[in-house]
């Protein structure tokens, strides 16, 4: 690593700084925070409680949290541990909020009536060693690794030179605001890690998202546009309609079926044109129609004048809004769709780390992986580098991030235990110990 990429070497920690932290990480107290912190209801928008139990528990380790918030009941939860020197700061963060149905009316028209009531979205368990509940996953498990890990440098004496930041933020997953769902009530990621990164007191010279990558580690991923595409058309009344000179042609409910078709067309040569291949990992972004609106099952006498799709485009790292834009409606000119309006709503960058910048950081995980698990750390499934996780908030502000945690789907008590060690081994590494 030369100097003038970053002035600061890695740390080496021997056999008995292993056995040290190993000693440090309580089994039973992992076990019993990742329950109780998962148990804790916590689908977007609904984030407090789970907050204020990391506060606390950061709190009561000496890490001295502070809460910052754009919404009084959607805080972030920022800790602190070392300092002590000149060694590189380095950022955990995981997001408070789980994946789950808002339980308001529009889950009606989501999700079926028994997808809504598996307990996984609001509870977890562990069966014979294995966590369930989405939340373990998704992302409250990774989220008590780091701290634990912080815990247990600390516990066995380990004084670091860089600040080590524990974050846990609301509103990874969102919502975003659409239609008549507007202001901060809606808002997602906004107050949520880019929140935290400009008004948190922190300077981060590297960050990880601590999710489930299944022991991977990628710091490529894609970003995202929503769409909204609206036909309008005519209400035809329905005793006097012709079948075969107005439904096709006047109806946008109707029409909007050989949409969707070309839209489908298009999605399976997008993530073919557009998969990018990186030493971050592999990126292929999709696109899919996700939702659709049109008239009114109060009033149906006559058909509706509207009807709109709502389309959730992928955008990988190197490629523009504007671009995917021109390209969209290139595609719905080619399949003859008049009477349209294309447009965007909302719009979120992909990003890729300096794979020269990362590197530091890359070293210190593999170093860590290859004391605990044996083997260099691997690249994650391209499935880590085709979405949006809180790294690209880090790397699109210069901050070299990566994503990387433990098994992703139902880990076993043994992966999180093992992923606290990596976390705190590669904090140990980066971080680097205090000069005495």
């Amino acid at each position: 690593m030369s100097d003038s990429v970053f002035p600061f070497s890695l740390d080496s920690f021997s056999l008995e700084d292993i056995a040290a932290i190993d000693a440090a990480i309580d089994r039973d107290e992992l076990v019993r925070r990742v329950l109780e912190l998962c148990n804790i209801p916590s689908p977007t928008r609904r984030e407090r409680e789970a907050g204020q139990y990391v506060y606390d528990w950061m709190a009561e380790e000496g890490f001295a949290p502070e809460k910052v918030a754009l919404v009084e009941d959607r805080f972030n939860v920022v800790g602190r541990f070392g300092g002590e020197g000149e060694g590189p700061n380095l950022l955990f963060s995981s997001h408070l909020d789980t994946e789950s149905p808002f339980y308001e009316p529009v889950d009606r028209h989501t999700y079926r009536p028994d997808t809504v009531v598996d307990p996984q979205w609001l509870r977890a368990w562990l069966e014979d060693d294995v966590f369930f509940g989405y939340a373990v996953g998704n992302d409250r498990g990774p989220m008590v690794c780091f701290i634990m890990a912080a815990k247990a440098l600390k516990a066995a004496g380990f004084r670091l030179a860089g600040t080590l930041y524990l974050t846990a933020c609301p509103g990874e997953i969102g919502p975003e605001p659409a239609d008549e769902h507007q202001g901060v009530a809606n808002l997602g990621k906004e107050l949520g890690a880019a929140y935290m990164l400009t008004h948190g007191g922190v300077a981060p010279d590297f960050a990880i998202s601590a999710e489930g990558t299944d022991f991977g580690v990628n710091w490529a991923a894609c970003g995202y546009a929503y769409y909204k595409i609206t036909l309008y058309g005519e209400a035809l009344f329905t005793p006097i309609l012709d079948h075969e000179s107005q439904t096709a042609r006047l109806n946008p409910i109707v029409r909007m079926g050989g949409v969707i078709e070309a839209l489908n067309a298009w999605a399976r040569d997008y993530e073919t044109r557009h998969r990018y291949e990186s030493a971050g990992g592999v990126v292929t972004p999709k696109v899919q129609v996700c939702a659709i609106r049109g008239g009114n099952p109060q009033s149906m006498g006559a058909s509706s004048e509207v009807c709109s799709i709502y389309l959730d485009v992928n955008i990988g790292p190197c490629q523009t809004l504007g671009a995917v834009d021109r390209e969209l409606k290139a595609v719905l000119r080619a399949a003859g769709v008049e009477d349209c309006e294309v447009r965007p709503y909302v719009f979120r960058a992909g990003a890729e780390a300096d794979p020269v910048a990362v590197e530091p950081l890359r070293q210190a995980l593999n170093l860590a992986h290859e004391a605990v698990r044996t083997g260099p750390m691997p690249i994650g499934n391209t499935v880590y580098s085709s979405m949006w996780r809180d790294h690209n908030v880090f790397n699109l502000n210069r901050i070299p991030s990566v994503t990387m945690g433990p098994v992703r789907w139902r880990p076993r008590i043994d992966d999180l235990v093992a992923c606290t060690r990596i976390y705190a081994l590669a904090a140990l590494a980066l971080c680097r110990r205090r000069e005495a």
